[in-house]
């Protein structure tokens, strides 16, 4: 690896990200569970290395050379295994699944008994999950990293794409205004936490009853005080994408909701990415989607297929986020060991 991509990856080790509040004595947080992990600073090294890992994947092509990571999945994957699993090689390190989709991982044996385990065989542990108990418990025991590929509740690594996304589109983050319609998911709950981490502005509108947690909105709102942020709330989509830059919608039945598929179905429709919504955004907009997308439900082929969709923009920056989480949590030799945060 060039002495400068070295630099480079020390630079935002050193970035003086914070983890649950507290200053991390290894500059950077032990586990990636929630957005809230990173916070602002954290935030924007990921963002910052993301990009040159990017624009020099072959200067870290030995960087984490020899180390391991596990990943157990609850739910199906497509670009969150893919990617993790490519990035890890791509930066020397070998990658194992383990496909969790008959059982809940706790199902069979204690969950502080898996980690304990698995802390002796690899050096990285990333899952996908129904529970975001699930990952913290893991985070908990586990003297490892431990990396959140999404839970019921937050989905990190997608916001923090999302985000490089935009920077490469728009650049400056801070001008960006972002509109998220739809379900109050956990897509919703991560892109306002980055959108607070990052000083962004971002409205969400959702249908009375299907609005983001409010657990999750008040750390958004607390984090936002810091860094300036803008977040607004409403059920009116049209007043949410009103000239923004950028707008983003998900699928409105997320895995695990499928009972509720009829209500939601009936309920959703006005809350559509058409061509008519997305005349309301800025001529300059962007639409936005975590995919997989149900065309035709949450957004038109006319749009998904657009000169304005970055779609597959985000799926290829979900490889560059998560390369450089694993080499911020595992490169450079840098990372001191030590017990989860969460502990």
């Amino acid at each position: 690896m060039s002495s400068s991509a070295v630099a480079a990856g020390k630079s935002a080790l050193q970035s003086k990200a914070v983890c649950n509040s507290t200053p991390v004595r290894t500059f950077w947080c032990s586990d990636v569970v929630s957005t809230r992990d990173l916070g602002p600073e954290g935030v924007r090294a990921v963002l910052d290395l993301a990009e040159i890992m990017k624009a020099r994947p072959a200067d870290f092509r030995t960087s984490i050379a020899g180390r391991q990571m596990v990943m157990f999945f609850e739910k199906p994957s497509l670009r969150t295994r893919l990617t993790f699993e490519s990035g890890m090689t791509a930066l020397g390190g070998t990658a194992m699944f383990v496909d969790q989709r008959q059982e809940r991982l706790d199902a069979r044996e204690k969950l502080s008994d898996i980690a304990h385990n698995l802390e002796r065989w690899v050096d990285v542990i990333v899952l996908r999950t129904f529970s975001q108990e699930t990952i913290a418990r893991m985070a908990e025991h586990a003297s490892v990293p431990v990396i959140n590929a999404l839970s019921d509740v937050e989905h990190p690594c997608q916001a923090l794409a999302d985000f490089l996304t935009l920077r490469e589109q728009f650049g400056d983050l801070k001008n960006i205004r972002l509109a998220y319609v739809g379900d109050g998911n956990n897509v919703a709950h991560s892109l306002l936490l980055t959108t607070a981490c990052l000083g962004s502005s971002i409205r969400v509108a959702t249908p009375a009853g299907y609005e983001p947690s409010a657990e999750i909105v008040d750390a958004a709102l607390e984090i936002a005080k810091e860094t300036g942020a803008q977040i607004e709330l409403m059920n009116d989509p049209h007043a949410a994408v009103a000239r923004v830059d950028a707008v983003y919608t998900d699928a409105w039945v997320s895995m695990g909701q499928e009972n509720e598929t009829l209500k939601r179905e009936t309920t959703f429709p006005p809350y559509q990415v058409n061509a008519g919504l997305m005349a309301k955004a800025a001529p300059h907009a962007v639409f936005m989607h975590c995919l997989p997308a149900h065309r035709g439900l949450e957004v038109t082929d006319e749009v998904m297929d657009s000169e304005h969709s970055v779609i597959f923009e985000q799926a290829e920056n979900r490889l560059h986020v998560q390369k450089a989480i694993l080499y911020l949590l595992l490169g450079g030799g840098d990372r001191r060991p030590s017990r989860s945060a969460h502990a």
